[in-house]
């Protein structure tokens, strides 16, 4: 039998305590002691991409900091609403690729992405995701019919589990979509990129551990984590949870204006990755999504500091600067 505690929470049910989430501004700001007039360009106008901050999110963010590198991520700022014809609602074309009717997205040779819901824990401003059409809710039918189309799909090997955030699902329909795709023998991976973990660790259940252990040789976990600030000691036991279960642990972070564009935030992300157990992956240069331009970096800035980060640390502690060109057959390299 599989127990954990994280942050001394087990005994509520982490849905309860999702549903308590920072939704606006009044009460988030209270939290954070920050007046409202202090706080230059807030856009608190009504969105179609509003705010969400998970409470255990929230409590990372240094009180009264305006420059906090958490609190700037899910910060909405009227700079979202400025025009740029260089960014659209669909930066890496992936609606058009999308398999109807049902929700499989097949870009690269050899794998498909399952958008398995359109839900997540937190709302980062920076979402290359936040304009893409969730219009129907994504329930068993679709699911279903995305499994029974990878079925016919012999030359997929592995199966993305995406959305929203796929950790937002119950545990039944987690274990429903890893019992099917798993059961494909051409299915040689699973791999969920969740930031669940990381804004709501109390998503770690017992319940959880038990459903992702049974699949374990297929797993991989990929965490999305920009900041060390964001891994604290819920974060670290809620991922040694996981890696307990002998499931591959890699992170993919965005390199953003602001937040850790400098070689100190990047130095101590890697190593505090690698701490709890998570290898460095990708750092992906900004998607040119409409609304994010202000966290957009000039490409030479990314390859100075991979450069930098080359020569100060092992190579496998240094993640891959990428972008996701639309048509390229893979993520291109920004040197």
């Amino acid at each position: 039998m599989i127990t954990s505690k994280v942050d001394n929470v087990e005994l509520k049910s982490w849905k309860t305590i999702l549903q308590q989430s920072y939704l606006s501004w009044d009460d988030l700001l209270k939290y954070l002691k920050i007046r409202a007039e202090d706080v230059s360009g807030l856009n608190i106008l009504e969105s179609s991409f509003p705010l969400r901050v998970t409470k255990q999110y929230a409590s990372r963010i240094e009180k009264g900091n305006l420059e906090d590198p958490l609190l700037k991520q899910v910060l909405p700022i009227t700079l979202e609403e400025r025009f740029n014809p260089l960014y659209s609602i669909d930066p890496v074309q992936e609606i058009g690729t999308k398999q109807q009717p049902n929700i499989l997205i097949n870009k690269y040779q050899g794998r498909a992405l399952m958008v398995a819901t359109g839900s997540c824990a937190i709302h980062c401003r920076y979402c290359f995701r936040r304009h893409y059409p969730y219009s129907e809710k994504i329930g068993e039918k679709k699911i279903s019919s995305a499994l029974d189309e990878l079925a016919t799909r012999k030359d997929i090997n592995e199966l993305i589990i995406s959305g929203g955030d796929p950790l937002i699902l119950d545990d039944s329909k987690l274990e429903k979509i890893l019992e099917v795709a798993s059961s494909y023998s051409h299915i040689k991976r699973i791999r969920f990129h969740t930031r669940v973990p990381v804004v709501f660790p109390e998503r770690v259940t017992p319940g959880f551990l038990q459903t992702i252990s049974s699949y374990s040789p297929l797993l991989v976990i990929v965490t999305h984590i920009n900041h060390p600030n964001e891994i604290d000691t819920n974060v670290a036991q809620a991922m040694n949870l996981i890696r307990n279960q002998k499931i591959v642990l890699l992170n993919q972070s965005v390199l953003l204006r602001g937040v850790n564009d400098n070689i100190d935030a990047l130095l101590r992300l890697s190593h505090k990755l690698f701490e709890v157990g998570i290898l460095p992956y990708y750092m992906h240069v900004l998607d040119k999504v409409a609304g994010a331009a202000h966290f957009d970096l000039p490409r030479s800035r990314a390859q100075l500091l991979q450069t930098k980060l080359q020569e100060l640390l092992p190579a496998y502690l240094v993640p891959r600067f990428v972008e996701e060109i639309p048509g390229q057959p893979s993520k291109t390299s920004v040197t």
